[in-house]
């Protein structure tokens, strides 16, 4: 990775040791998988999952005699996500053999791209946990094929190997090393996981392994130019491991090169059970791979004509949906970078928020409705409450036909049972209670059982809270707060 240093850590991201304060600097390569139903070089399954090789044809077995043909969709999302990376486009394009030994590589190497990617420069702007926007800059996107998959606990002498992975197509996109924190690079991962979400370029489903990253960190001393030497820690699936190997290594590298020792260039894996990374081998350099363009494949030749068809078909992006978010719906700009970064969120949300508040339908959405799935384990994609049926609940606040917090118990039972709001208020029998005569019977109760609380209110009007709860509480949360608030005032003479 070429290493060009264009911002600085601020202070308050530098890192304090024993001896000084350091500069964290990190880069991203990070993999992601192409959505596509065949494989790169091949018409095989490119599905997750199914039985050991089941999903593995002559060429991903590397059988003598196969040759490879490139899958022209692979080729079509490669370039759609490089639009949306802001990235040049390369016409002309190569792919090269890059050769190790590993048992799950059948063919004895990966084909890959090296000298001429298909993607050039490119750039992205994130905000960090809501701060001021950065920009990360885009080295590259090349394609690559993925290996297959080596098992070593179904036996305690043999490995397994599984190549149904085996020639998937890979986007690999690496970051220029302008991340000087954790949080940036978390904040960098998941605005490139939405923004290939919402192309449709890979689903980002981390768990299913179709989005990883490989994390170089480096450290030096705050107010330096000089780079560190930098370590790789390989395959991080989740931004939450992505973070606290940073700051593990950060901190390891520090401590080394403060007791008088260096940095050896190699490569780390993660433990997320011990929360440390620990050596894997030594770091290799694109000579030990002895790249070579592969003698198989032609030059990879794309037309203006089809580039600019593929960027008039794109969707809009995650910036451009934030942005009217903001202007159409009025939302805050927290709000509108949450919903707008998560392609199933912004659809739920502005289904939810069709032809009602969508100030209320933002709040539902990102605070009740995410909680709740959150505490369940639950992805939006299968939550049992539709949006359709959280428009509905919102209606019912809205016509008064329930409040706030009977809506609330109406959503948690909507939760449970995937039920109707309308058929679980009539249900539960809990329309809110707008019958002025109920309320100020309650009100008269309360009075006459506590009239010394009659004339504090009227000299410390902040005891009027009181009141209203009480009133609540002994109408069952049913009444309208509106109308209880008028009748109080009027009864108590505040």
């Amino acid at each position: 990775m070429t290493q060009l240093d264009i911002r600085s850590a601020r202070p308050d991201q530098l890192v304090a040791g024993d001896k000084g304060k350091w500069e964290i600097i990190v880069g991203l390569e990070v993999h992601a998988q192409v959505t596509s139903q065949a494989k790169l070089f091949s018409g095989a399954s490119a599905a997750y999952g199914g039985e050991p090789n089941s999903h593995v044809s002559l060429v991903d077995a590397a059988m003598p005699g196969m040759l490879p043909v490139i899958n022209r969709f692979c080729v079509e999302q490669a370039i759609r996500t490089g639009l949306g990376l802001n990235a040049e486009i390369h016409k002309k394009s190569r792919f090269d053999r890059k050769n190790y030994f590993y048992p799950d590589l059948p063919q004895g190497y990966q084909i890959s791209q090296f000298a001429m990617p298909i993607v050039g420069e490119g750039e992205i702007e994130v905000e960090p946990d809501g701060e001021d926007a950065i920009t990360i800059r885009i080295e590259r996107l090349h394609l690559e094929q993925d290996a297959g998959k080596s098992i070593h606990d179904l036996s305690p002498n043999e490995t397994f190997v599984d190549l149904n992975r085996s020639g998937v197509a890979l986007m690999e996109i690496v970051s220029r090393p302008d991340m000087r924190s954790a949080k940036e690079a978390a904040a960098y991962f998941n605005k490139l996981r939405a923004i290939v979400r919402a192309l449709g370029t890979c689903d980002g489903n981390m768990e299913e392994g179709s989005m990883r990253a490989d994390v170089n960190v480096s450290v030096r001393r705050a107010n330096t130019k000089e780079w560190g030497t930098r370590c790789e820690i390989k395959n991080v699936n989740s931004t939450r491991f992505m973070m606290q190997a940073i700051e593990y290594e950060a901190r390891r590298q520090i401590e080394i090169l403060e007791s008088g020792g260096s940095i050896d260039q190699e490569t780390r894996l993660f433990d997320p059970d011990k929360g440390e990374t620990r050596t894997m081998r030594s770091k290799e350099d694109a000579h030990d791979y002895r790249y070579f363009p592969d003698p198989d494949l032609l030059p990879l030749v794309i037309e203006q004509a089809w580039i600019d068809e593929i960027k008039a078909s794109l969707p809009e992006l995650p910036d451009a949906k934030k942005r009217r978010f903001v202007s159409d719906y009025g939302l805050t700009a927290y709000d509108a970078r949450v919903l707008a970064g998560d392609t199933d969120a912004a659809t739920y949300f502005e289904t939810v928020a069709k032809g009602r508040d969508p100030k209320l339908a933002a709040n539902w959405v990102t605070q009740e409705l995410a909680a709740a799935l959150n505490k369940a384990g639950i992805e939006l994609a299968a939550s049992p409450v539709k949006a359709e049926a959280l428009g509905e609940l919102l209606d019912l606040i809205k016509d008064g036909t329930i409040n706030g917090k009977i809506a609330k118990d109406v959503f948690a039972k909507m939760l449970e049972r995937g039920d109707a709001p309308g058929a679980i208020v009539e249900r539960e029998g809990l329309r809110q209670v707008t019958d002025t005569g109920a309320i100020e019977k309650a009100i008269d109760e309360l009075m006459a059982a506590n009239a010394d609380k009659v004339a504090d209110v009227q000299k410390n009007p902040k005891a009027f809270g009181w009141w209203v709860g009480q009133t609540m509480k002994a109408t069952g949360g049913k009444a309208n707060p509106a109308v209880v608030n008028e009748i109080l005032k009027k009864k108590l003479g505040v």
